[in-house]
């Protein structure tokens, strides 16, 4: 690291929070501003298919979506906010972005453009493994389309990065058109910006959008609400903000002499769906399906309606359970997706909240308030009305997740790292950082069994590119003081025989998660038991790429801030 650009960052960190206290900008009081005066944007939907004589084609140029620099309304109290928006051009941007809609089979080419300013319009922080340009200037960034089972050079790897215009590029850049093959499942992916050490930042920014890979020959038939006004994404997320209208970050990090920017996590406590802050949205007595992702950095929301509305689960992340389940709650961790379906039609109310009270960090951190505690409303229209809609029996059945296959079995550690005074300072998986050697080598068209042991005091959300993974076992630590020592170490979970400490309670896995999650939430305290299996899931073709190319894939937590900092790990594949 340059000690010139580390003492500009610096000194950028610096006059950000003497420029805020001098124009006297004050963080708004989430608690002060109205709740449920906006209504709940859709956002624009992008087709990224053709259809010629009834029959899906892929389209005949690639889709072109840019990421730009504009002001948007967040809520009707808070002036215009300087973001960084999705969209086919300048003016049609949003944030979130466009829903991209594909059909399974039929591939999606997409040129992700970036018009992005010099400079960011957050703090960022040069003290952790970060993406920067030769020249210092130009926000750099990289698409990675999370959930989606694809070639590498369209993964989204970190150093993979480029700059307005593709000026600069990263070291692993290769290519400006991405493929995406859709050939995995249907169900419901997430695309947002992954570039090294400004995951955090950029997502803040509003790099997010939604992308649904369906197969109308498989889930027509269920008769689930699909499509139109009764099939809607809901992108939950919070942010703070400036009395300016621009988005707060804090610009000093919680061990300033190590980390000038960097803080272990971010919350806001305006929260904002689809855009906008604690919305409204008018609906019909009858069945509407919510495919909620919760995009914040590394907020935990559980979700319940005031009015006692159950929500019926018909998918997880971005794969259908085999049957629909009924919970009063749902747990969502950073990163995460909930496809279930509401009927409003039993509802005895007229209107009733979706509502939050999930501890922050998660779960043992602080408690909610008014403001981060309400998430959005829904009006119910009071006429009851025909509903051809259905919620079947079963949905769509997947391979029983069976551990005796294995072709490897691995140990995955997570763990916190402190300053004298207690602070974190970086988070390492396997006690290593992500530049350290490759050691997860899983051979293509196989499955592994992975124990991931969180020795930390926080729910991380565990992501994995490329795979999916069932979770088969969730086992409490004892006396794990004594084996963190051992692990300090040896950094070796076999010698320090893991087996005679993994023997606390069990924790029930819920069973609307039981099926194929590409994350789930690792207890802290717990070692979570996944099989994770490194092929398609509804079929047995091998994948149309080569798995194997340079640079590989990664892992990580989903909780921006950890990624960032270092926890995660490369994984490259193998013949």
């Amino acid at each position: 690291m340059e000690k010139k650009l580390f003492l500009h960052i610096l000194c950028f960190a610096l006059l950000w929070l003497l420029n805020s206290t001098m124009a006297q900008v004050q963080v708004i009081n989430a608690s002060s501003l109205a709740q449920f005066v906006d209504k709940l944007p859709d956002m624009p939907k992008i087709q990224a298919y053709g259809v010629v004589n009834g029959t899906f084609r892929p389209l005949s140029n690639p889709l072109k979506i840019g990421l730009y620099s504009k002001n948007w309304k967040f809520h009707r109290d808070i002036p215009p906010t300087p973001v960084f928006a999705l969209g086919t051009c300048s003016q049609d941007a949003t944030v979130p972005g466009p829903t991209i809609e594909a059909i399974h089979g039929i591939d999606t080419y997409i040129q992700w453009e970036n018009h992005l300013p010099a400079q960011h319009i957050l703090p960022w922080d040069p003290t952790i493994p970060t993406a920067i340009p030769k020249s210092k200037i130009g926000v750099p960034t990289v698409v990675h389309l999370h959930g989606g089972i694809d070639e590498v050079k369209s993964d989204g790897y970190g150093l993979a990065w480029f700059t307005n215009g593709f000026s600069e590029t990263g070291p692993n850049w290769v290519q400006k058109v991405y493929h995406y093959h859709n050939l995995q499942q249907p169900g419901n992916c997430w695309y947002h910006d992954h570039t090294l050490g400004l995951t955090r930042v950029n997502l803040l920014a509003g790099m997010i959008g939604s992308y649904i890979i369906r197969q109308p020959e498989v889930e027509a038939p269920l008769r689930l609400p699909s499509g139109g006004e009764f099939d809607r994404v809901l992108f939950v997320f919070d942010r703070n903000f400036y009395t300016n209208g621009s988005l707060y970050m804090n610009p000093v990090g919680n061990n300033p002499s190590i980390h000038p920017q960097w803080s272990p996590e971010y919350f806001g406590d305006v929260i904002v769906v689809n855009g906008k802050a604690w919305p409204t949205l008018t609906v019909r007595r009858r069945k509407y399906r919510f495919r909620i992702i919760n995009a914040s950095n590394a907020r935990f929301f559980n979700f319940f309606f005031t009015n006692g509305l159950p929500f019926v689960h018909v998918g997880s992340d971005s794969a259908y359970i085999d049957s629909p389940v009924s919970s009063d709650s749902l747990l969502l961790g950073p990163a995460e997706i909930a496809d279930v379906v509401v009927d409003f039609s039993k509802s005895t109310t007229s209107t009733t909240i979706l509502a939050n009270d999930a501890n922050y960090p998660y779960p043992t951190g602080n408690p909610v308030n008014q403001a981060n505690g309400n998430v959005m409303k829904f009006i119910i229209k009071s006429q009851q009305e025909p509903d051809p809609s259905v919620i079947p029996a079963t949905l769509i059945k997947y391979p029983v997740a069976d551990p005796s296959i294995a072709a490897q079995t691995r140990y995955i550690t997570l763990d916190e790292y402190t300053s004298s005074t207690g602070e974190p300072t970086h988070l390492y998986i396997n006690g290593v950082p992500l530049s350290a050697p490759v050691t997860e080598t899983p051979k293509v068209g196989t499955s592994e069994v992975w124990y991931v042991i969180n020795l930390t005091g926080d729910n991380h959300p565990f992501h994995i590119h490329l795979a999916l993974f069932k979770v088969l076992d969730q086992t409490a630590l004892v006396n794990q003081t004594e084996f963190q020592a051992c692990m300090n170490v040896t950094n070796d979970a076999v010698k320090c025989r893991l087996e005679n400490y993994a023997v606390g309670g069990k924790l029930d896995v819920v069973a609307q998660e039981k099926g194929w999650k590409n994350v789930y939430k690792m207890q802290p305290g717990y070692v979570t038991k996944i099989l994770v299996r490194f092929a398609y899931i509804n079929s047995d073709k091998p994948y149309p790429f080569d798995a194997t190319e340079e640079p590989g894939y990664v892992y990580h937590c989903h909780i921006l801030d950890h990624e960032d900092n270092e926890m995660m790990r490369p994984l490259k594949p193998v013949a």
